[in-house]
Protein backbone atom coordinates (compact mmCIF):
# COMPACT_ATOMS: atom_id res chain seq x y z
CA UNK A 1 0.00 0.00 0.00
CA UNK A 2 2.66 2.09 0.84
CA UNK A 3 4.21 1.60 -2.32
CA UNK A 4 1.29 2.79 -4.37
CA UNK A 5 0.82 5.72 -2.68
CA UNK A 6 4.39 6.58 -3.30
CA UNK A 7 3.56 5.62 -7.01
CA UNK A 8 1.19 8.09 -7.41
CA UNK A 9 2.88 10.88 -5.15
CA UNK A 10 5.64 10.86 -8.13
CA UNK A 11 3.48 10.81 -10.93
CA UNK A 12 1.77 14.13 -9.60
CA UNK A 13 5.26 15.27 -9.63
CA UNK A 14 5.96 14.53 -12.56
CA UNK A 15 2.18 16.19 -13.91
CA UNK A 16 3.42 19.17 -12.14
CA UNK A 17 6.67 19.11 -13.57
CA UNK A 18 5.41 18.75 -17.11
CA UNK A 19 3.07 21.41 -16.48
CA UNK A 20 6.06 24.20 -15.44
CA UNK A 21 7.99 23.13 -18.39
CA UNK A 22 4.77 23.64 -20.71
CA UNK A 23 4.37 26.76 -18.75
CA UNK A 24 7.94 27.98 -18.73
CA UNK A 25 8.08 26.80 -22.63
CA UNK A 26 4.88 29.14 -22.88
CA UNK A 27 6.64 31.80 -21.08
CA UNK A 28 9.56 31.96 -23.44
CA UNK A 29 7.31 31.67 -26.74
CA UNK A 30 5.49 34.82 -25.87
CA UNK A 31 8.40 36.47 -24.98
CA UNK A 32 10.56 35.72 -28.30
CA UNK A 33 7.25 36.85 -30.13
CA UNK A 34 6.87 40.16 -28.05
CA UNK A 35 10.59 40.36 -28.81
CA UNK A 36 9.71 39.66 -32.27
CA UNK A 37 6.67 41.93 -33.11
CA UNK A 38 9.42 44.69 -30.77
CA UNK A 39 11.88 44.55 -33.28
CA UNK A 40 9.95 44.44 -36.35
CA UNK A 41 8.17 47.37 -34.89
CA UNK A 42 11.69 48.88 -34.21
CA UNK A 43 12.44 47.83 -38.38
CA UNK A 44 9.20 49.51 -39.61
CA UNK A 45 9.73 52.65 -37.57
CA UNK A 46 13.77 52.52 -38.94
CA UNK A 47 12.19 52.08 -42.44
CA UNK A 48 9.15 55.07 -42.14
CA UNK A 49 12.23 57.24 -40.86
CA UNK A 50 14.73 56.08 -43.83
CA UNK A 51 11.73 56.68 -46.39
CA UNK A 52 10.56 60.13 -44.85
CA UNK A 53 14.32 61.44 -44.41
CA UNK A 54 14.56 60.42 -48.50
CA UNK A 55 11.05 62.19 -49.15
CA UNK A 56 12.20 65.20 -47.30
CA UNK A 57 15.60 65.46 -48.93
CA UNK A 58 14.14 64.72 -52.54
CA UNK A 59 11.73 67.45 -51.53
CA UNK A 60 14.85 69.65 -51.13
CA UNK A 61 16.48 68.73 -53.98
CA UNK A 62 13.65 69.66 -56.34
CA UNK A 63 13.09 72.64 -54.91
CA UNK A 64 16.66 73.62 -55.16
CA UNK A 65 15.90 72.56 -58.99
CA UNK A 66 13.12 74.45 -59.07
CA UNK A 67 14.94 77.96 -58.23
CA UNK A 68 17.74 77.06 -60.67
CA UNK A 69 15.46 77.08 -63.33
CA UNK A 70 14.09 80.54 -62.34
CA UNK A 71 17.50 81.71 -62.20
CA UNK A 72 18.23 79.95 -65.36
CA UNK A 73 15.21 81.88 -66.90
CA UNK A 74 16.12 85.31 -65.59
CA UNK A 75 19.46 84.74 -67.47
CA UNK A 76 18.11 83.93 -70.92
CA UNK A 77 15.27 86.58 -71.64
CA UNK A 78 16.81 88.44 -74.00
CA UNK A 79 17.68 85.33 -76.22
CA UNK A 80 14.20 83.58 -75.64
CA UNK A 81 12.80 86.60 -77.90
CA UNK A 82 15.83 85.95 -80.71
CA UNK A 83 14.96 82.22 -80.77
CA UNK A 84 10.87 81.68 -79.97
CA UNK A 85 8.68 82.99 -82.18
CA UNK A 86 8.84 86.27 -84.46
CA UNK A 87 6.98 89.52 -82.59
CA UNK A 88 3.27 90.17 -83.89
CA UNK A 89 2.68 90.68 -87.10
CA UNK A 90 -0.45 91.94 -88.60
CA UNK A 91 -0.79 88.93 -90.42
CA UNK A 92 -0.66 86.60 -87.16
CA UNK A 93 -3.56 88.86 -85.94
CA UNK A 94 -5.68 88.40 -88.68
CA UNK A 95 -8.99 85.62 -87.99
CA UNK A 96 -10.26 82.77 -89.56
CA UNK A 97 -13.57 81.76 -90.07
CA UNK A 98 -13.71 78.06 -89.86
CA UNK A 99 -17.85 76.65 -90.46
CA UNK A 100 -19.34 74.34 -87.68
CA UNK A 101 -21.91 71.60 -88.31
CA UNK A 102 -24.87 71.54 -86.30
CA UNK A 103 -24.99 68.40 -84.37
CA UNK A 104 -29.22 67.71 -85.29
CA UNK A 105 -28.91 64.01 -83.84
CA UNK A 106 -31.05 65.45 -80.38
CA UNK A 107 -34.21 66.30 -83.22
CA UNK A 108 -33.28 64.37 -86.21
CA UNK A 109 -34.94 61.04 -85.55
CA UNK A 110 -38.72 61.31 -85.23
CA UNK A 111 -40.67 59.09 -82.98
CA UNK A 112 -42.49 56.30 -84.81
CA UNK A 113 -45.87 56.55 -85.51
CA UNK A 114 -49.05 54.96 -83.16
CA UNK A 115 -50.56 51.28 -85.07
CA UNK A 116 -53.45 50.02 -85.31
CA UNK A 117 -52.38 46.90 -84.44
CA UNK A 118 -51.28 48.25 -81.20
CA UNK A 119 -54.74 49.21 -79.66
CA UNK A 120 -57.64 46.92 -81.59
CA UNK A 121 -59.09 44.54 -79.24
CA UNK A 122 -58.75 40.90 -79.97
CA UNK A 123 -61.67 39.51 -81.97
CA UNK A 124 -63.53 37.01 -80.78
CA UNK A 125 -62.83 33.52 -81.72
CA UNK A 126 -63.81 29.78 -81.00
CA UNK A 127 -66.97 28.88 -80.41
CA UNK A 128 -68.09 32.46 -79.26
CA UNK A 129 -67.88 33.57 -82.56
CA UNK A 130 -69.74 30.96 -83.96
CA UNK A 131 -72.71 31.42 -82.17
CA UNK A 132 -72.07 35.78 -82.23
CA UNK A 133 -71.75 35.23 -78.74
CA UNK A 134 -69.92 38.69 -76.93
CA UNK A 135 -70.26 40.82 -80.31
CA UNK A 136 -71.56 44.00 -78.98
CA UNK A 137 -69.04 44.03 -75.89
CA UNK A 138 -66.07 43.63 -78.93
CA UNK A 139 -67.76 46.52 -81.00
CA UNK A 140 -67.61 48.78 -77.97
CA UNK A 141 -63.74 47.50 -77.25
CA UNK A 142 -63.22 48.70 -81.09
CA UNK A 143 -64.90 52.01 -80.27
CA UNK A 144 -62.70 52.67 -77.39
CA UNK A 145 -59.68 51.79 -79.11
CA UNK A 146 -60.04 53.87 -81.79
CA UNK A 147 -60.77 56.85 -79.50
CA UNK A 148 -57.47 55.66 -77.83
CA UNK A 149 -55.81 55.34 -80.99
CA UNK A 150 -56.83 58.70 -82.34
CA UNK A 151 -55.29 59.98 -79.35
CA UNK A 152 -52.13 58.56 -80.04
CA UNK A 153 -52.27 60.05 -83.02
CA UNK A 154 -52.92 63.59 -82.31
CA UNK A 155 -50.13 63.27 -79.46
CA UNK A 156 -47.64 62.05 -81.82
CA UNK A 157 -48.68 64.94 -84.43
CA UNK A 158 -48.18 67.77 -81.53
CA UNK A 159 -44.86 66.13 -81.08
CA UNK A 160 -43.70 65.93 -84.54
CA UNK A 161 -44.76 69.55 -85.06
CA UNK A 162 -42.68 70.67 -81.86
CA UNK A 163 -39.72 68.30 -82.99
CA UNK A 164 -39.58 69.71 -86.23
CA UNK A 165 -40.05 73.46 -85.18
CA UNK A 166 -37.26 72.94 -82.66
CA UNK A 167 -35.29 71.72 -85.37
CA UNK A 168 -35.86 74.92 -87.03
CA UNK A 169 -35.02 76.93 -84.90
CA UNK A 170 -31.68 75.79 -83.82
CA UNK A 171 -30.89 75.35 -87.83
CA UNK A 172 -31.96 79.07 -87.79
CA UNK A 173 -30.21 79.98 -84.34
CA UNK A 174 -26.90 78.12 -86.10
CA UNK A 175 -27.24 80.02 -89.20
CA UNK A 176 -27.53 82.98 -87.51
CA UNK A 177 -24.49 82.36 -85.16
CA UNK A 178 -22.12 81.17 -88.02
CA UNK A 179 -23.43 84.69 -90.17
CA UNK A 180 -22.47 86.45 -87.19
CA UNK A 181 -19.31 84.70 -86.34
CA UNK A 182 -18.75 85.48 -90.28
CA UNK A 183 -19.18 88.83 -90.21
CA UNK A 184 -17.39 89.68 -86.68
CA UNK A 185 -14.21 88.00 -88.48
CA UNK A 186 -14.97 89.86 -91.31
CA UNK A 187 -15.36 93.17 -89.56
CA UNK A 188 -12.28 92.65 -87.63
CA UNK A 189 -9.96 91.65 -90.98
CA UNK A 190 -11.51 95.10 -92.49
CA UNK A 191 -10.65 96.95 -90.00
CA UNK A 192 -7.19 95.44 -89.35
CA UNK A 193 -6.13 96.36 -92.66
CA UNK A 194 -7.56 99.57 -92.42
CA UNK A 195 -4.93 99.65 -89.36
CA UNK A 196 -2.58 98.17 -91.54
CA UNK A 197 -2.99 101.25 -94.18
CA UNK A 198 -2.86 103.62 -91.45
CA UNK A 199 0.19 101.73 -90.09
CA UNK A 200 1.90 102.20 -93.28
CA UNK A 201 1.17 105.82 -93.61
CA UNK A 202 2.22 106.15 -90.48
CA UNK A 203 -0.61 107.20 -87.90
CA UNK A 204 0.06 107.45 -84.50
CA UNK A 205 -3.28 105.71 -83.29
CA UNK A 206 -2.75 103.06 -85.66
CA UNK A 207 1.20 102.74 -84.71
CA UNK A 208 0.67 103.27 -81.40
CA UNK A 209 -2.27 100.19 -81.20
CA UNK A 210 0.46 97.84 -82.82
CA UNK A 211 3.37 98.37 -80.71
CA UNK A 212 1.08 98.24 -77.72
CA UNK A 213 -0.39 94.63 -79.14
CA UNK A 214 3.42 93.76 -79.80
CA UNK A 215 4.48 94.52 -76.14
CA UNK A 216 1.43 92.37 -74.96
CA UNK A 217 2.15 89.30 -76.42
CA UNK A 218 5.51 89.07 -75.47
CA UNK A 219 6.02 86.21 -73.26
CA UNK A 220 7.70 86.46 -69.79
CA UNK A 221 8.23 84.44 -66.84
CA UNK A 222 5.69 84.32 -64.29
CA UNK A 223 6.02 87.67 -62.10
CA UNK A 224 6.84 89.77 -64.95
CA UNK A 225 4.64 92.97 -65.33
CA UNK A 226 3.47 93.51 -68.67
CA UNK A 227 2.08 97.36 -67.96
CA UNK A 228 3.66 99.44 -70.62
CA UNK A 229 2.74 103.03 -72.38
CA UNK A 230 3.50 104.07 -76.06
CA UNK A 231 3.79 107.03 -78.03
CA UNK A 232 4.18 107.53 -81.32
CA UNK A 233 6.21 110.74 -83.04
CA UNK A 234 5.34 111.29 -86.57
CA UNK A 235 7.36 113.96 -87.14
CA UNK A 236 10.65 112.37 -86.56
CA UNK A 237 9.65 109.33 -86.62
CA UNK A 238 10.26 108.35 -82.71
CA UNK A 239 8.47 106.03 -80.59
CA UNK A 240 8.67 106.48 -77.02
CA UNK A 241 7.91 103.90 -74.47
CA UNK A 242 7.43 103.24 -70.97
CA UNK A 243 7.66 99.96 -69.57
CA UNK A 244 6.92 97.88 -66.01
CA UNK A 245 10.29 96.61 -64.94
CA UNK A 246 9.89 93.32 -62.56
CA UNK A 247 10.83 94.37 -58.93
CA UNK A 248 13.89 93.20 -57.64
CA UNK A 249 11.93 90.20 -55.76
CA UNK A 250 12.05 88.77 -58.75
CA UNK A 251 15.00 86.89 -57.97
CA UNK A 252 14.88 83.94 -56.12
CA UNK A 253 16.92 85.19 -52.28
CA UNK A 254 17.74 81.53 -52.23
CA UNK A 255 20.52 79.70 -53.97
CA UNK A 256 19.14 76.24 -52.93
CA UNK A 257 18.01 73.67 -49.96
CA UNK A 258 19.35 71.29 -47.68
CA UNK A 259 17.64 68.91 -45.92
CA UNK A 260 19.37 68.44 -42.77
CA UNK A 261 18.74 64.73 -40.68
CA UNK A 262 20.11 65.52 -37.30
CA UNK A 263 17.36 68.53 -37.02
CA UNK A 264 14.95 66.93 -39.39
CA UNK A 265 14.64 70.44 -41.21
CA UNK A 266 14.87 71.91 -44.07
CA UNK A 267 17.70 75.13 -44.54
CA UNK A 268 17.45 77.58 -46.68
CA UNK A 269 20.57 78.66 -48.60
CA UNK A 270 20.85 81.61 -49.58
CA UNK A 271 21.96 83.52 -52.49
CA UNK A 272 24.64 86.00 -51.81
CA UNK A 273 23.54 89.76 -52.25
CA UNK A 274 26.25 90.40 -54.90
CA UNK A 275 24.52 87.78 -57.15
CA UNK A 276 21.28 88.96 -56.38
CA UNK A 277 22.26 92.71 -57.65
CA UNK A 278 24.03 91.20 -60.48
CA UNK A 279 21.23 88.76 -61.73
CA UNK A 280 18.68 91.92 -61.21
CA UNK A 281 20.68 94.19 -63.05
CA UNK A 282 21.49 91.26 -66.24
CA UNK A 283 17.17 91.12 -65.94
CA UNK A 284 16.67 94.83 -66.46
CA UNK A 285 18.96 94.85 -68.96
CA UNK A 286 17.64 92.11 -70.88
CA UNK A 287 13.97 93.68 -70.81
CA UNK A 288 14.87 96.96 -72.08
CA UNK A 289 16.91 95.35 -75.15
CA UNK A 290 14.33 92.89 -75.65
CA UNK A 291 11.56 95.58 -76.01
CA UNK A 292 13.55 97.81 -78.32
CA UNK A 293 14.28 94.64 -80.49
CA UNK A 294 10.70 93.32 -80.45
CA UNK A 295 9.24 96.94 -81.14
CA UNK A 296 11.54 97.20 -84.51
CA UNK A 297 11.70 93.84 -85.80
CA UNK A 298 7.64 93.69 -85.47
CA UNK A 299 8.09 96.91 -87.94
CA UNK A 300 9.05 95.83 -91.22
CA UNK A 301 7.62 99.06 -92.96
CA UNK A 302 10.69 100.88 -90.92
CA UNK A 303 8.09 103.49 -89.99
CA UNK A 304 9.97 103.67 -86.48
CA UNK A 305 13.32 105.27 -86.95
CA UNK A 306 14.28 105.18 -83.31
CA UNK A 307 13.01 104.29 -79.76
CA UNK A 308 13.24 106.01 -76.85
CA UNK A 309 12.60 103.53 -73.18
CA UNK A 310 11.63 104.64 -70.09
CA UNK A 311 12.04 101.24 -68.05
CA UNK A 312 10.21 101.82 -63.70
CA UNK A 313 9.37 99.34 -61.58
CA UNK A 314 6.47 99.88 -58.91
CA UNK A 315 7.46 98.82 -55.62
CA UNK A 316 7.36 100.14 -51.84
CA UNK A 317 10.18 102.40 -50.51
CA UNK A 318 11.84 100.51 -47.83
CA UNK A 319 12.47 103.43 -46.10
CA UNK A 320 8.68 105.13 -45.94
CA UNK A 321 6.19 102.24 -46.85
CA UNK A 322 5.30 104.21 -49.28
CA UNK A 323 4.29 103.48 -53.67
CA UNK A 324 6.96 104.39 -55.52
CA UNK A 325 7.80 104.16 -59.31
CA UNK A 326 11.94 104.55 -60.03
CA UNK A 327 13.35 104.92 -62.96
CA UNK A 328 15.94 102.77 -63.52
CA UNK A 329 16.81 102.14 -67.34
CA UNK A 330 16.63 104.93 -69.75
CA UNK A 331 17.92 104.71 -73.17
CA UNK A 332 17.19 106.20 -76.87
CA UNK A 333 18.73 104.33 -80.03
CA UNK A 334 18.09 104.85 -83.62
CA UNK A 335 17.25 101.78 -85.90
CA UNK A 336 20.42 102.39 -87.63
CA UNK A 337 22.86 102.25 -84.65
CA UNK A 338 20.50 98.99 -82.61
CA UNK A 339 20.62 97.20 -86.30
CA UNK A 340 23.81 96.41 -85.99
CA UNK A 341 24.18 95.13 -82.50
CA UNK A 342 24.44 91.26 -82.50
CA UNK A 343 22.03 90.40 -79.60
CA UNK A 344 22.88 87.08 -79.58
CA UNK A 345 26.58 87.81 -78.36
CA UNK A 346 26.01 91.03 -76.13
CA UNK A 347 26.41 91.28 -72.81
CA UNK A 348 23.48 93.15 -71.35
CA UNK A 349 24.62 95.33 -69.34
CA UNK A 350 27.57 96.22 -71.22
CA UNK A 351 24.97 96.42 -74.34
CA UNK A 352 23.52 99.47 -72.32
CA UNK A 353 26.46 101.19 -72.04
CA UNK A 354 27.10 101.04 -75.21
CA UNK A 355 24.08 102.74 -76.40
CA UNK A 356 25.03 105.37 -73.48
CA UNK A 357 21.75 104.56 -71.67
CA UNK A 358 21.48 105.45 -68.31
CA UNK A 359 20.80 102.51 -65.70
CA UNK A 360 20.71 103.15 -61.55
CA UNK A 361 24.23 102.49 -60.59
CA UNK A 362 22.28 100.64 -57.75
CA UNK A 363 18.99 98.92 -59.17
CA UNK A 364 18.57 96.55 -56.53
CA UNK A 365 18.21 99.04 -53.90
CA UNK A 366 16.00 101.09 -56.62
CA UNK A 367 18.27 104.17 -56.90
CA UNK A 368 16.31 106.36 -59.38
CA UNK A 369 17.55 108.16 -62.46
CA UNK A 370 16.33 111.18 -64.43
CA UNK A 371 14.81 109.66 -67.85
CA UNK A 372 16.19 111.28 -70.73
CA UNK A 373 12.35 112.62 -71.88
CA UNK A 374 11.27 114.20 -68.23
CA UNK A 375 8.06 114.86 -68.43
CA UNK A 376 5.15 111.87 -69.55
CA UNK A 377 4.63 112.41 -72.88
CA UNK A 378 2.20 109.23 -73.25
CA UNK A 379 -0.88 110.20 -71.37
CA UNK A 380 -1.95 112.80 -73.75
CA UNK A 381 -2.57 111.10 -76.34
CA UNK A 382 -4.78 109.12 -74.15
CA UNK A 383 -6.68 112.09 -72.45
CA UNK A 384 -7.34 114.15 -75.85
CA UNK A 385 -7.19 113.28 -78.97
CA UNK A 386 -6.30 116.86 -81.55
CA UNK A 387 -7.83 115.82 -84.62
CA UNK A 388 -11.27 115.02 -83.07
CA UNK A 389 -11.35 118.57 -81.05
CA UNK A 390 -9.51 120.59 -82.81
CA UNK A 391 -12.73 122.27 -84.20
CA UNK A 392 -14.18 123.51 -81.03
CA UNK A 393 -14.18 126.83 -80.84
CA UNK A 394 -15.08 126.98 -77.03
CA UNK A 395 -11.51 126.45 -75.86
CA UNK A 396 -8.93 128.60 -76.12
CA UNK A 397 -6.41 128.29 -79.16
CA UNK A 398 -2.57 129.33 -78.43
CA UNK A 399 -1.62 130.37 -81.22
CA UNK A 400 -4.27 133.33 -80.85
CA UNK A 401 -2.95 134.68 -77.78
CA UNK A 402 -0.33 137.60 -78.13
CA UNK A 403 3.68 137.10 -77.78
CA UNK A 404 3.44 138.53 -73.96
CA UNK A 405 0.33 136.44 -73.01
CA UNK A 406 1.63 133.18 -74.27
CA UNK A 407 5.21 133.87 -72.67
CA UNK A 408 3.33 134.57 -69.25
CA UNK A 409 1.12 131.41 -69.92
CA UNK A 410 4.78 129.33 -70.00
CA UNK A 411 5.62 131.01 -66.92
CA UNK A 412 2.81 129.91 -65.13
CA UNK A 413 3.10 125.94 -66.58
CA UNK A 414 6.55 125.99 -64.86
CA UNK A 415 5.73 127.38 -61.53
CA UNK A 416 2.63 125.42 -61.57
CA UNK A 417 5.45 122.13 -62.49
CA UNK A 418 7.29 123.15 -59.14
CA UNK A 419 9.65 125.68 -60.40
CA UNK A 420 10.23 129.00 -59.78
CA UNK A 421 10.02 131.13 -62.94
CA UNK A 422 10.22 134.57 -64.44
CA UNK A 423 9.67 136.19 -67.24
CA UNK A 424 12.70 138.37 -68.97
CA UNK A 425 12.55 141.93 -70.50
CA UNK A 426 11.51 141.62 -74.29
CA UNK A 427 14.21 143.79 -75.02
CA UNK A 428 17.07 142.12 -72.80
CA UNK A 429 16.73 138.61 -73.35
CA UNK A 430 18.97 137.62 -75.56
CA UNK A 431 16.35 134.96 -77.36
CA UNK A 432 15.59 134.04 -73.25
CA UNK A 433 11.82 134.23 -72.65
CA UNK A 434 11.65 132.82 -69.33
CA UNK A 435 14.18 131.65 -66.24
CA UNK A 436 13.56 128.67 -63.94
CA UNK A 437 15.16 127.14 -61.67
CA UNK A 438 14.38 124.06 -59.86
CA UNK A 439 13.79 123.08 -56.60
CA UNK A 440 14.85 119.51 -56.95
CA UNK A 441 18.60 119.62 -54.88
CA UNK A 442 19.57 116.64 -58.01
CA UNK A 443 19.02 119.05 -60.91
CA UNK A 444 19.89 122.30 -59.13
CA UNK A 445 20.37 124.34 -61.88
CA UNK A 446 19.07 127.54 -64.02
CA UNK A 447 16.73 126.13 -67.13
CA UNK A 448 16.36 128.56 -70.30
CA UNK A 449 13.31 128.69 -71.68
CA UNK A 450 12.22 129.82 -75.22
CA UNK A 451 8.29 130.11 -76.24
CA UNK A 452 7.80 130.06 -79.82
CA UNK A 453 3.90 130.56 -80.66
CA UNK A 454 4.21 129.18 -84.05
CA UNK A 455 1.84 127.73 -86.37
CA UNK A 456 4.67 125.99 -88.82
CA UNK A 457 7.34 123.88 -88.32
CA UNK A 458 10.26 125.18 -85.99
CA UNK A 459 13.19 125.54 -88.28
CA UNK A 460 16.85 123.63 -86.13
CA UNK A 461 18.29 127.01 -86.20
CA UNK A 462 16.41 128.44 -83.17
CA UNK A 463 17.25 124.94 -81.24
CA UNK A 464 21.10 126.12 -82.40
CA UNK A 465 20.31 129.40 -81.65
CA UNK A 466 18.89 127.98 -77.79
CA UNK A 467 22.20 125.78 -77.65
CA UNK A 468 24.23 128.71 -77.66
CA UNK A 469 22.82 131.00 -75.07
CA UNK A 470 22.79 127.61 -72.82
CA UNK A 471 26.31 127.55 -73.42
CA UNK A 472 26.33 131.34 -73.45
CA UNK A 473 24.70 131.84 -69.70
CA UNK A 474 25.74 128.34 -68.23
CA UNK A 475 22.50 127.13 -67.55
CA UNK A 476 21.71 123.20 -66.41
CA UNK A 477 19.23 123.37 -69.15
CA UNK A 478 17.78 124.94 -72.09
CA UNK A 479 13.94 123.82 -73.17
CA UNK A 480 12.58 125.46 -76.31
CA UNK A 481 8.61 124.98 -76.74
CA UNK A 482 6.30 125.74 -79.77
CA UNK A 483 2.96 125.36 -80.07
CA UNK A 484 3.64 123.52 -83.49
CA UNK A 485 6.45 120.99 -83.86
CA UNK A 486 10.03 120.21 -84.73
CA UNK A 487 11.63 118.18 -87.55
CA UNK A 488 13.57 115.40 -86.73
CA UNK A 489 17.06 117.51 -87.73
CA UNK A 490 15.62 119.72 -84.44
CA UNK A 491 15.46 116.35 -82.58
CA UNK A 492 18.91 115.02 -83.47
CA UNK A 493 20.56 118.19 -82.42
CA UNK A 494 18.87 118.27 -79.22
CA UNK A 495 19.88 114.88 -78.28
CA UNK A 496 23.04 115.03 -79.13
CA UNK A 497 23.74 118.34 -77.56
CA UNK A 498 22.40 116.83 -74.35
CA UNK A 499 21.18 120.03 -72.46
CA UNK A 500 18.32 120.67 -74.42
CA UNK A 501 14.46 119.59 -74.77
CA UNK A 502 11.95 120.48 -77.22
CA UNK A 503 8.28 120.24 -76.34
CA UNK A 504 6.04 120.43 -79.23
CA UNK A 505 2.18 121.00 -79.28
CA UNK A 506 0.88 117.83 -78.33
CA UNK A 507 2.69 117.81 -75.40
CA UNK A 508 2.32 121.27 -74.28
CA UNK A 509 -1.21 120.58 -74.81
CA UNK A 510 -0.90 118.02 -71.97
CA UNK A 511 1.03 120.04 -69.41
CA UNK A 512 -1.13 122.57 -69.93
CA UNK A 513 -4.01 120.46 -69.16
CA UNK A 514 -2.04 118.32 -66.39
CA UNK A 515 -0.99 121.34 -63.88
CA UNK A 516 -2.95 124.14 -65.03
CA UNK A 517 -6.15 122.18 -65.61
CA UNK A 518 -6.94 123.85 -68.95
CA UNK A 519 -7.97 122.21 -72.08
CA UNK A 520 -6.54 124.62 -75.36
CA UNK A 521 -5.85 123.99 -78.63
CA UNK A 522 -1.84 124.50 -79.28
CA UNK A 523 -2.52 124.95 -83.35
CA UNK A 524 -2.61 123.67 -85.97
CA UNK A 525 -1.85 119.22 -86.68
CA UNK A 526 1.51 118.70 -87.83
CA UNK A 527 2.13 117.43 -91.34
CA UNK A 528 1.94 113.61 -91.46
CA UNK A 529 5.34 112.18 -91.62
CA UNK A 530 6.10 110.31 -95.25
CA UNK A 531 6.99 106.58 -94.14
CA UNK A 532 11.01 105.99 -95.16
CA UNK A 533 10.97 102.70 -96.91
Amino acid sequence: MAQRGGGRGNEYQRQQQALRRAQEQQARQVERSRKEAEAASKRRERERKAAYQEQQAEQAQVRTIGVEHEVEQLGQLLRDALVGDPPTTFERRRRTYTPTVLDERLWSRPEPSPRWEGFAPPEPGGLSAVLGLGRKRYEAEVAEARVRFDEAQERHRRTEEKRLEAQERKRAEHRQGEEQALAEVTAFNRQLDEEREAYRAGEPAAVEAHLSAVLSASAYPLGFPHEHRVAFRPATGDVLVEIHLPPEGIVPAAKGYRYVKSRDETNVLPRPEKERKEIYASVLAQVALRTVYEILTSDPDKIINGVILNGHVKTVDRATGQEVSPCLVTLSTSREQFGKLRLSQVDPAACLKGLNALVSPNPYDLEPIRPIIEFDLTKYRLMDSMDVVAGLDSRPVLVQLTPTEFEHLIRQLFEAIGMEAWNTQASKDEGVDAVAVSKDPVFNGECIIQAKRYSKLVGVESVQALAGVVEHKRAAKGILITTSWFGRASHDFARQHGRLQLIEGPELKYLIKEHLGKDVIPGPVPPKRRPSR
